[in-house]
């Protein structure tokens, strides 16, 4: 069995799309996968399946879709590429000052080399990225909202759902007691 980390996009943000975790769960679990936990309101499901990534998440979309009437993308990562992705990061947390974030925008499929040159070459005083495969770490001088390079990250043409560097931690950390 594989242990995967699951990451909505736009559910419970701004009271749309709303999604109650305890529903989440129990529509997961009638879909047959196996040991679902759920972390704060903003999507995030770990669970165990014999399924493979790319039908799994197709699955999930057509269900979440049909149970709730809205389209929701559906990000999945196994553990094992959660902690590569941990080790990947390019930035230091452990000493970030007042204000400073690191975020990870999880890409469901890898952003085209066009789309790659004009994120890495936004100017920006501010803010940092790098683009590791599916993933695009953050460094935020100041809060994800002010940052222009953030409002950037659709011209990859790829649905993304980003994360701070705590939830990433959390989700890891989750994926390890199932």
């Amino acid at each position: 069995m594989t242990i995967y980390i699951t990451l909505l996009r736009g559910i419970n943000v701004g009271g749309h799309h709303k999604i109650k975790m305890a529903d989440l769960k129990s529509l997961l679990e009638t879909m047959g996968l196996q040991k679902v936990k759920t972390y704060i309101q903003s999507g995030n499901v770990l669970f165990e399946s014999e399924e493979d990534a790319k039908h799994l998440s197709q699955r999930m979309e057509d269900e979440i879709n049909k149970t709730f009437g809205f389209p929701v993308p559906v990000i999945l990562r196994t553990a094992e590429e959660f902690e590569q992705i941990i080790k990947n990061c390019p930035y230091s947390t452990d000493l970030l000052n007042e204000g400073e974030s690191v975020q990870i925008a999880f890409l469901a499929d890898e952003p085209s080399p066009e789309g790659i040159n004009y994120l890495l070459n936004f100017p920006s005083d501010q803010d940092e990225c790098s683009i590791i495969g599916k993933e695009v770490y953050f460094f935020f001088r100041q809060s994800i909202r002010d940052s222009k390079l953030a409002t950037q990250l659709p011209k990859l043409g790829v649905p993304a759902t980003v994360r701070n560097w705590k939830t990433v931690i959390k989700l890891s950390t989750m994926s390890k007691d199932i």
